[in-house]
C-alpha cells in the first residue's frame, strides 16, 4: 500500500475509534472486515497506530494544535511515529527513533517540519498529565497506592502487552509445544510463574498454526492463567466458573481437572458464551457445561446451592488492569460507572458464595487495579460472611510450586494475602484475587 493511502486509512480508523461509541477492538475488527484487501503488515500498522494514539492521547492532544490539516491525520502521524519508535527500542533500547522513511513519504513539507518539532519536545518539559496520559480520577488513586512505583507503571502502560499462550495440558506438554512453535519460526519463552504458559517474541499470527487448530495452545495472559491455577480444581469435582465470558479460564480449569467431574460455565451474556463454543471444540474437554443465567440469582444457582466444590468469580469490572491491551478503557470508564460496578461485584460474590459446600474454595478476581473493586470488596465480604475463612493466596501458590509466590501477593486486613499482579512488576495484566474456604 502506498504510504499516503496507509496514513489516510490510519486517520480514518483514528477518527472512528475516538468517538468512543464502541470498544476500540470492536472498531478495529469492523474496519478490517470492511477492508478485506488489507495485508497483515497494513493491519498491524493500523491497529498499532490507533492503540498508540489511545495510550498517549493527552500528550498527542497537546501537540496537535501546532500542526495543520485534519486533527485525526495529525494524531495518526504521531501514533505511527511513536509506534515505530517503540518497535525500534524493543530491538535496541538505546534507539531514539524508529525508521521514518515510510512515514516521511506520506508527509508534506509542513508536516515533516511539525513532526520534527514534536520529536524535539523533552519529556522533562511536559506537564505531569501529558507524561502519564491518564484521566485524573484514575491517576490520583494509583499515585496513592503506588507512591514512587507510579511512574514505572505508567511506563509499562505506555507499551503494548506481550502475547502469552497457555499450553493445553490435557493434550500436550509445554516443552514439546515450545519446540513445535520454534520449528514454525515462532520464538517463545517459558512464563516465569505459570506452569502452563509460553510468552511469544513479537506478535506472530496463530490462527492457522497446527498447534492452535488442534487446541494445543490458547491465547491467555499469564495472570489469567494464575487465577485458574489458584482455584486448584481437582479431578472429579463440581466446579463453577461464575462469570465465564468467552471461557479462557474455564478451559484452563477444565484441563487441570483432566476433563473429569463437572465444570459449569455461567454468564449472564449468552453471546459471550457463544465465543466459548469453537474454543471448547478445539480443547478436547467433555466436562464443560455452558449456561446463560438471567441474573446472579437465577434458578440454576438456587438448585446448585451448597453442592459445589470450587467457585471462581471473575467479576465484571472496570478492566483497568488491561490498559496495555485496551487503552480506550481509561477514556470510556467513568467514576460513576465504577460506583455501579462495585455494587454489582458485591452482589455477584455474595450470590456465588451460596454455591459452595462446606470445605469448598471460593476465588474472587478482577482485572482491575483499583482498591474499591478489589480489597474493599474482599474485606466487606469477609466481614459479612464469618462462615468463609480467608486463605493466604501466597501460601496456596507456593504449595502449587509457583516460583516467587510471595512476590505476587500483598496483605489484607484479615491477615491473609491477596494475589496482586501489576504490569510493571510481573509483566502480566493487572489482576487481583482473594480466596476463602467455607467452614
Amino acid at each position: 500500500m502506498h504510504p499516503n493511502a496507509l496514513l489516510e486509512a490510519c486517520s480514518e480508523l483514528v477518527r472512528l475509534t475516538l468517538t468512543f461509541e464502541h470498544p476500540a477492538d470492536a472498531v478495529v475488527s469492523r474496519f478490517f472486515r470492511d477492508h478485506r484487501g488489507l495485508g497483515q503488515r497494513e493491519r498491524a500498522a493500523l491497529a498499532e497506530t490507533v492503540y498508540t494514539v489511545l495510550r498517549k492521547k493527552l500528550l498527542f492532544d497537546h501537540m496537535t494544535p501546532s500542526g495543520s490539516g485534519p486533527k485525526e491525520r495529525r494524531l495518526a502521524i504521531l501514533g505511527f511515529a511513536h509506534w515505530q519508535d517503540e518497535e525500534a527500542r524493543r530491538s535496541n533500547p538505546k534507539a531514539v527513533h524508529g525508521p521514518r522513511d515510510f512515514l516521511q513519504a506520506a508527509l508534506n513539507d509542513r508536516e515533516k517540519q511539525w513532526l520534527e518539532q514534536c520529536d524535539a519536545v523533552q519529556e522533562g518539559d511536559l506537564l505531569e498529565r501529558h507524561r502519564h496520559n491518564l484521566p485524573e480520577w484514575l491517576a490520583q488513586p494509583l499515585k496513592e497506592q503506588l507512591g514512587s512505583d507510579f511512574w514505572p507503571l505508567v511506563q509499562a502502560l505506555s507499551s503494548s502487552a506481550p502475547l502469552d499462550l497457555r499450553v493445553n495440558v490435557l493434550k500436550e506438554k509445554r516443552p514439546e509445544v515450545q519446540k513445535e512453535l520454534a520449528q514454525a519460526a515462532i520464538k517463545t519463552e517459558v512464563t516465569p510463574y505459570s506452569p502452563w504458559g509460553l510468552r511469544a517474541v513479537g506478535k506472530p499470527a496463530l490462527a492457522k498454526l497446527p498447534a492452535f487448530v488442534r487446541g494445543a495452545i490458547e491465547v491467555q495472559d499469564e495472570g489469567s492463567q494464575l487465577l485458574a491455577l489458584l482455584l486448584d480444581a481437582k479431578r472429579g469435582e463440581m466446579v463453577v466458573d461464575f462469570c465465564a465470558g468467552a471461557g479462557g479460564k474455564t478451559l484452563a480449569i477444565g484441563a487441570a481437572m483432566r476433563s473429569t467431574g463437572r465444570l459449569y460455565a455461567f454468564d449472564v451474556a449468552a453471546h459471550r458464551l457463544d465465543a466459548l463454543k469453537p474454543r471448547l471444540a478445539r480443547s478436547g474437554l467433555s466436562n464443560v457445561h455452558p449456561a446463560a443465567l438471567a441474573h446472579e440469582r437465577d434458578e440454576r444457582v438456587k438448585r446448585l446451592a451448597g453442592k459445589i466444590d470450587r467457585v471462581l468469580v471473575d467479576a465484571p469490572c472496570s478492566g483497568l488492569g488491561t490498559l496495555r491491551r485496551n487503552p480506550d478503557l481509561k477514556w470510556r470508564q467513568t467514576p460513576q460507572a465504577l460506583e455501579e460496578l462495585v455494587v454489582k461485584q458485591a452482589a455477584i460474590l455474595a450470590s456465588a458464595a451460596r454455591l459452595l459446600k462446606p470445605g469448598g474454595r471460593l476465588v474472587y478476581a478482577t482485572c482491575s487495579v483499583l482498591p474499591q473493586e478489589n480489597e474493599a470488596i474482599a474485606e466487606a465480604f469477609s466481614a459479612a460472611h464469618p462462615d468463609f475463612m480467608p486463605l493466604d493466596a501466597g501460601e496456596l501458590l507456593a504449595q502449587l510450586k509457583v516460583p516467587e509466590a510471595a512476590s505476587l501477593c500483598s496483605g489484607g486486613e484479615s491477615g491473609s494475602h491477596y494475589l496482586r499482579l501489576w504490569p510493571h512488576r510481573h509483566q502480566t495484566d493487572g489482576f487481583f484475587a482473594a480466596v476463602w474456604q467455607r467452614r
